[in-house]
């Protein structure tokens, strides 16, 4: 259990909302503190490069199966 003291205006804009939104001032507060944690974990790879996977498309969908072969016919037609 954790007691915290709010001034007078913040404890009223909690009453507020959490009456506004059909919840108790605990529940109110404890899906803010869950939410404020969830926010401060780290992301994880996906995460930070979710934005640029799969954006630029070669149209070619055996790149990760045939990646060796790919790169070595293009290696050999380079050197023709």
């Amino acid at each position: 259990m954790i007691t915290l003291r709010l001034d007078p205006n913040l404890e009223k804009e909690i009453s507020t909302v959490a009456k506004n939104l059909g919840l108790t001032k605990s529940d109110l507060i404890r899906k803010s503190v869950i939410e404020y944690l969830g926010k401060l974990e780290s992301p994880d790879a996906w995460e930070l490069g979710k934005d640029y996977f799969g954006k630029y498309s070669s149209g070619l969908k055996n790149l990760s199966v045939d990646r060796k072969t790919i790169l070595k016919e293009k290696i050999r037609a380079k050197r023709k």
